[in-house]
Order: C-alpha cells, then sequence, then structure tokens
C-alpha cells in the first residue's frame, strides 16, 4: 500500500521548485546484474533444487519485467523447506550486488506496528476500541463520532494528506525536511471528510498519524519508546527502528523512484520519511520482518479476544482483498506490504500452512499500474502455493 502521493496530484509549481538531481531511467532488460542470487544466508533445509531453480528463473524474470534494481526475498515453509535469496543490484551506478543482510525502509509494513501498540494498550484497559477520537485528539473533523477502530480499519472518512496539494509541494520541493505529526494532519483536516464515519474504506495516512498520538497519549511517553519497550523487545527485533529523521543503518540498498512531477527516475535513499510518521516511517530487516510476519498474523503480543477484533476482516472494494485492524488479508495470506519512494515491501504469513514470505525491494516505480512488490509477491505464490495466491490487482491508495 502506498503512502505516496500520486503524480497525477502535482502542482506544477514543483517543476521549478524542484531540488532532486535526476538518474536516467534505466530500461528493464538493461538493469545490471550481481550474477548469481546471494546465497550466503541460505539455510540447508532448501525447497530441494527443482523448486528452488524455479523460485529463481521466477523472481529474476519478473525482476526483469518490472525493472526492479534488486529484491531481498525470504521463503520459510514448515515441512517444505526455506528459501533465502539476493538479486539484482543494491546500487545501480556501481553495480554492487543486493544482499540478504541489508536494512530497507518498510513504508507502510509501519502501521501493523503502530496498531499493534495501540492494541496493547487495549489489553492493558487504558482505552478501547469504540472510544471516540476527540477523547484523545482535539480538532478531528468529526471527531466525536470517529472510533479507534475506524481509524485503524481505514473507515474513518478523514481526507488524506498525502492528496492535498500543499503537502505534495512542501514534501517534493525538500524531501529532506521534516514534518510533525500536527503539520501532516493540518493538511488533512483543512478538507471536508469524504465519508460518514464506518461506511466507506478508504486507505488514509491521516488514521495512523492519530492513532501514533493516542499511543503518546495514552502511552505517556513518545511513541518511538513506547514502541520499543512495548512491542519491539518482547518480539525480539532487534533490526526494526523508528527513525527520528532521515537515519539510515548501514549496509542499506540505494532506493529509486519516480514519484516525483517529471516522472524521472530519482535516488531517494536519504529522504526523510518523517512525512509518513506512524504510517510509514520504520526500518527493518529480513529477518526481523519473517520473525515479526507469524506474531502479528497470529496474536503472540496480544489477548486471543485482541487479536480476534484485528483479524475482523472487512471488504475494501479490491478483488481477493480485506482489511482489518491496521492488518491485510489476500489469498489466505496475512500481514502487509509497504511503498515509499525508493522501496517497497511485502511481510505476510499464511496461517494454514505456516508459511512466511518477505520481500525487500529498492524501488516503487509501479509496471503498467502495478506495484512491483505486488507483482513479485504474486509471481512467488503461484509457483508455492496454487491455492494461496497474494493478489493484490492495484495500488490501495
Amino acid at each position: 500500500m502506498r503512502p505516496t502521493p500520486s503524480r497525477r496530484q502535482f502542482s506544477a509549481a514543483l517543476l521549478a521548485a524542484s531540488v532532486l538531481a535526476p538518474l536516467t531511467a534505466t530500461p528493464a532488460a538493461a538493469l545490471p546484474s550481481s550474477g548469481r542470487p546471494d546465497r550466503r544466508a541460505c539455510p540447508p533445509d532448501g525447497l530441494g533444487p527443482e523448486l528452488t531453480a524455479r523460485l529463481d528463473r521466477t523472481i529474476e524474470e519478473a525482476r526483469q519485467e518490472a525493472g526492479i534494481p534488486g529484491i531481498v526475498t525470504g521463503l520459510w515453509m514448515p515441512g517444505r523447506g526455506n528459501y533465502v535469496r539476493a538479486t539484482g543490484v543494491a546500487d545501480t551506478a556501481s553495480g554492487w550486488p543486493m544482499t540478504t543482510d541489508v536494512f530497507v525502509r518498510i513504508g507502510s509494513e509501519t502501521k501493523t506496528f503502530t496498531v499493534t501498540a495501540l492494541l496493547k494498550l487495549v489489553d492493558d484497559r487504558k482505552i478501547r476500541l469504540d472510544d471516540p477520537i476527540s477523547r484523545y485528539v482535539a480538532g478531528v473533523p468529526n471527531g466525536r463520532r470517529i472510533t479507534l477502530r475506524h481509524l485503524a480499519e481505514m473507515r474513518s472518512g478523514l481526507f488524506p494528506y498525502t492528496a492535498d496539494e500543499d503537502f505534495t509541494k512542501a514534501l517534493f520541493s525538500d524531501p529532506s525536511r521534516s514534518f510533525t505529526p500536527a503539520e501532516l494532519l493540518r493538511y488533512g483536516f483543512k478538507h471536508p471528510n469524504t465519508a460518514a464515519p464506518g461506511t466507506t474504506f478508504q486507505y488514509c495516512n491521516t488514521n495512523l498519524v492519530l492513532l501514533g498520538l493516542v499511543v503518546e497519549r495514552v502511552g505517556g511517553r513518545p511513541f518511538a519508546d513506547f514502541l520499543r519497550e512495548r512491542v519491539l523487545r518482547p518480539a525480539r527485533l532487534h533490526r526494526t527502528f523508528f527513525p527520528g529523521g532521515a537515519e539510515f543503518p548501514e549496509p542499506h540498498p540505494h532506493g529509486y523512484t519516480d514519484n516525483i512531477l517529471t516522472g524521472e527516475v530519482v535516488d531517494a535513499t536519504d529522504w526523510n520519511p518523517s512525512w509518513a510518521w506512524t504510517a510509514g516511517a520504520m526500518i527493518s530487516d529480513l529477518h526481523d520482518l519473517r520473525r515479526w510476519a507469524e506474531i502479528v498474523a497470529t496474536g503472540k503480543l496480544l489477548s486471543a479476544a485482541t487479536q480476534r477484533e484485528r483479524l475482523t476482516f472487512l471488504p475494501t472494494g479490491f478483488p481477493d482483498t480485506r482489511y482489518g485492524l491496521g492488518i491485510l488479508e489476500t489469498g489466505g495470506w496475512i500481514g502487509h506490504n509497504g511503498s515509499l519512494p525508493g522501496y517497497e515491501s511485502v511481510t505476510v504469513h499464511l496461517p494454514s500452512k505456516k508459511a512466511t514470505l518477505v520481500l525487500l525491494l529498492n524501488t516503487d516505480i509501479t509496471h503498467e499500474g502495478q506495484e512491483p512488490s505486488s507483482l513479485v509477491a504474486r509471481a512467488i505464490t503461484e509457483v508455492v502455493t496454487p491455492d494461496n495466491i497474494y493478489d493484490r490487482p492495484a495500488p490501495l491508495s
């Protein structure tokens, strides 16, 4: 799911205001290759030579077709084996190969962490899902009728601040700048609400910024501190971070985007993700996300009753895709994907087979209207779980 604004919403003023140095767009067939996939982190209990070779071909074909510089893939299937690979490059200029140990910006996967933090407070009996947001944050349009549940399930009816023209001007004129949560909300609150609460699914980062503020107020500390103490440490996620700005641990791949007005490909590696805050700013790696996929899908950090609330999935209007409380379900796979300038990811768990799939990409450039991470996830699941295909036909925002 893309927390980024569409190029259709950009103002012509960005042409003059942009400070980005354009790169040359590289045709898919001309993308440099690292040669053989990185197999250093591949465990001995692989999927077998035939299926491994088929996955190698499938992923490389998808990478070339969609013009993806590099992909990290982790697939764990109890009883069948594992597949951990990196293919392509982490840096198109130097040809540095992608490796399986990189940190990546995980975009909207942050939502699973934010809502888990919120649900910890539900289990603490400090909040209720049906509390109105006005109890915790003042000035929310129709805030007395919009509940925390509406926000988490993307049915608040609030206007998404990422669709505001002034926001896109501010962001893309200086991608290194920092935004505060209050600034982000002001961009959204100046617009009328788009629907009555609880009536319509609309993917909206405004919702998750508000939930981050609720966690801070009720949790009594900055969001990053609460998340670290109540979610990341209990989950034993030691390579997952909520950054305060543009910091990015090494090693990390360069990230490439065309999400600017001109449509040119630029390097977005050091863009400041503060504009996405508790909706999309986090950083993680392959093996932490493997752990997280099962934790979030099975509710290991939550009470059984609260997890049932989380997994109450409702239609999104997109075929085969439903949304719960900060979590999606498609083809039986439960988890979330992420997309922000330069990076995409997928972290999902298939409870019926206890399987986990994690994908990390260093581009968010769509191919024929499709998010590249969705194309790769679909191709992989068509091979390994043909009865459970990850299939989101279009971005949800």
